[in-house]
């Protein structure tokens, strides 16, 4: 099968092309390094079956970061037929270099100059026809968002797959001369594109103006995440009302006389275990497919690079940049996307330790628990209060996490962020882009959630013949083995049983308090400030913020670092940290009366 790679640097809209040639859902986003691992998919091109993929956006191909070493490794080790490469036409001067060293390598070369509507815009002309005579190869013009010249990219495609010649690798990598390509891309230039010898001051400047002012642009930030956060929940939250009221009724008027004649552990694991953590999954759909429509907007817009550069100052200090720190917000809506995000970091160490601080976003699920725990148990006005804490331990143990591991986990990677020009993307793309993420989040959501229910259902139903969820059950015996160790932190055997199934996800624990206390709804709320008053409700909310995260974000740092070790380390370093913090606040508080 013939073979084609799509290379290009970050941000040229390589991704987005391949999406709408190959149908697939590889992420498209408006963030330089989008593309790490590789997208590949087959479509039929003219009379030929070809497989096309998608490498890593990279800016030279001599340089030693990861994403650079992936794109040499693949063309020194995969038979490859011909390389398309994807050029941004409003940069086509600092885009051209690579395109010059591609063409040294001895593959077939074509030239695909993208977002010509963003040129046109800005009074750039290129001459197609004089850049394929200065260039030698060659060349198409589109804007592959909208999919204009489309048709025309796609042709030259077939026209260079179907061209005579066996598939070849990169043996070696020519030496570059600076000078040479410099000149190269001077005479191209002025041969093919005319630049606006003064371009008039745009929109993106007038906006930049204000969102990164100096005083106001993090405020700003804030502001907007708030109200993507706000509205993510406003609308999800009915759907989720909506989506678990119709998981109980078909329980209750198909399931339950379905599985009525079934002994009652046999019902009890099917209905209480496997449905059980079907639909815990279901149910969180809706907020998960807004959450990640909105991020898709204001990602694809350019507006998650400003807030890098926004935070980069501060970040650096700690071993990190300013996209751990966008990565670090993205964390509030759920952990295990932020940590998926890490993959436009080039360099391991960074990525790594990003990784390591993202388990501390107070994610939406603990938000969740939080907001019933401080209704039941503080007033309103000191209920808040308690939140707006949270949100600050959350961002002080990120930032101790760094301060200890920044020597481990060293970064040679230079902050060097293009900040693209503000797009309004189609709804194709940020349709393609949530599904994309929505499937990987089902993906490892559904295989960890409910294989971890089962396991909790069976902890607090077993042995047979004593009360569901009580002391004798194995999760009781559980509890009573971690008395010892918990509660120098205010946390009983009770509340242990609770933890264990926040460990599988933290949105279970409000139903762990209604099976442990044996109430619900404001039943569940006195019960629970009868027996846990105000010092023992922060020590565990704060426990419960720091310890373990959940199985799919465990899953998750195994599979982004590809390593068990690290996962293992991260569940270690969270579990010590939490017990220390809460240590010091519960003991600290009895110590003064409270």
């Amino acid at each position: 099968m013939k073979r084609i790679a799509l290379v290009g640097m970050p941000n040229t809209g390589k991704s987005t092309f391949f999406n709408r040639v190959t149908g697939a859902s590889a992420r498209v986003g408006n963030w330089p390094g989008v593309t790490v691992d590789l997208f590949a998919a087959r479509v039929l091109l003219g009379a030929d079956m070809v497989e096309i993929v998608d490498l890593p956006g990279i800016y030279d191909l001599d340089g030693t970061a990861d994403d650079e070493r992936v794109v040499r490794t693949f063309l020194a080790n995969t038979d490859v037929d011909l390389i398309a490469v994807i050029a941004g036409a409003p940069q086509l001067d600092r885009q051209l270099p690579l395109a010059l060293r591609l063409r040294a390598l001895g593959v077939p070369v074509v030239l695909l100059v993208n977002m010509a509507d963003e040129a046109r815009r800005m009074g750039i002309r290129v001459d197609v026809d004089a850049l394929h005579r200065a260039l030698g190869v060659p060349v198409a013009l589109m804007a592959a968002k909208r999919g204009d010249g489309h048709a025309d990219a796609m042709a030259l495609l077939a026209r260079g797959i179907a061209a005579d010649g066996a598939a070849r690798r990169v043996a070696e990598l020519p030496p570059r001369d600076d000078a040479a390509i410099e000149r190269d891309v001077a005479c191209v230039m002025a041969a093919a594109v005319d630049i606006p010898a003064r371009m008039a001051p745009g929109a993106t400047d007038r906006v930049d103006r204000v969102l990164l002012h100096p005083l106001f642009g993090l405020p700003l930030f804030f502001l907007l995440m708030f109200l993507v956060f706000q509205g993510v929940f406003t609308l999800g939250k009915p759907l989720q009302d909506g989506m678990s009221a119709l998981f109980d009724a078909v329980r209750q008027h198909a399931l339950d006389p379905a599985l009525a004649w079934l002994p009652d552990l046999a019902r009890g694991f099917l209905l209480d275990g496997a449905w059980a953590g079907v639909t815990t999954v279901a149910a969180f759909v809706p907020l998960v497919v807004l959450f990640f429509l909105f991020m898709a907007l204001v990602e694809d817009t350019g507006y998650l690079s400003r807030a890098a550069f926004l935070t980069d100052a501060l970040m650096a200090r700690l071993g990190l940049d300013g996209r751990s720190f966008v990565m670090l917000l993205l964390g509030f809506g759920c952990n295990v996307p932020a940590a998926m995000g890490t993959r436009i970091m080039r360099s391991r160490g960074l990525r790594l330790l990003t990784m390591l601080i993202v388990p501390f976003s107070l994610c939406s699920a603990r938000l969740q628990v939080f907001v019933f725990l401080a209704a039941a148990l503080f007033a309103p006005a000191l209920g808040a209060w308690v939140l707006f804490g949270l949100y600050l331990a959350s961002f002080a143990v990120a930032m101790l996490t760094a301060v200890v591991f920044r020597g481990r986990f060293r970064s040679d990677e230079p902050f060097v962020l293009e900040l693209p020009p503000y797009r309004l993307p189609t709804l194709r793309q940020v349709s393609l882009r949530a599904w994309h993420e929505v499937r990987h989040f089902l993906q490892r959501a559904t295989r960890f959630i409910v294989a971890g229910v089962v396991l909790v259902w069976l902890l607090t139903h077993l042995p047979t013949g004593v009360a569901p969820g009580g002391p004798d059950t194995l999760a009781g015996m559980l509890g009573r083995l971690a008395e010892p160790v918990l509660a120098p932190i205010g946390i009983d055997a009770q509340l242990t049983v609770a933890l264990i199934f926040g460990f599988v996800a933290k949105e279970i624990l409000i139903g762990a308090f209604a099976v442990i206390f044996g109430a619900e709804g404001q039943g569940l709320a006195t019960e629970l400030a009868a027996r846990i008053d105000a010092v023992q409700a922060i020590s565990f909310m704060l426990f419960t913020l720091i310890y373990t995260p959940c199985l799919s974000m465990i899953a998750t740092l195994r599979s982004e670092a590809r390593s068990t070790s690290f996962a293992a380390m991260s569940v270690g370093w969270s579990l010590l940290l939490a017990w220390c913090v809460s240590f010091v606040f519960y003991q600290s508080a009895r110590a003064l009366g409270y």
